[in-house]
């Protein structure tokens, strides 16, 4: 009898494609030589994001004149679900 153990999902595990992912399925949407350009993500907090790589492939939303960007293509689903308390985790 084996153990198996899943790893537990997150909205960053989408098989949506995405042009800006790596070969191993992730984005790096964390190079950037700007640390302006950084912000984190307001639905996985505390993941870093670049603001320039996340726009470019349209990971973003805007709420109450604020533009929000997301680490993955499953945070803006999430965000728009209820936009308010995320854009809370950013305040």
């Amino acid at each position: 009898m084996t153990n198996h153990t899943q790893a537990p999902s997150s909205c960053c595990s989408t098989s949506a494609p995405n042009p800006a992912t790596a070969s191993n399925g992730r984005e790096n949407l964390m190079a950037s030589d700007v640390n302006d350009d950084m912000t984190t993500c307001p639905v996985m907090v505390g993941n870093p994001v670049n603001k320039s790589a996340a726009e470019a492939v349209g990971l973003y939303r805007d709420h109450e004149g604020e533009r929000y960007y997301f680490c993955c293509a499953g945070c803006g689903p999430a965000f728009d679900s209820d936009p308010a308390k995320y854009a809370a985790n950013m305040a």
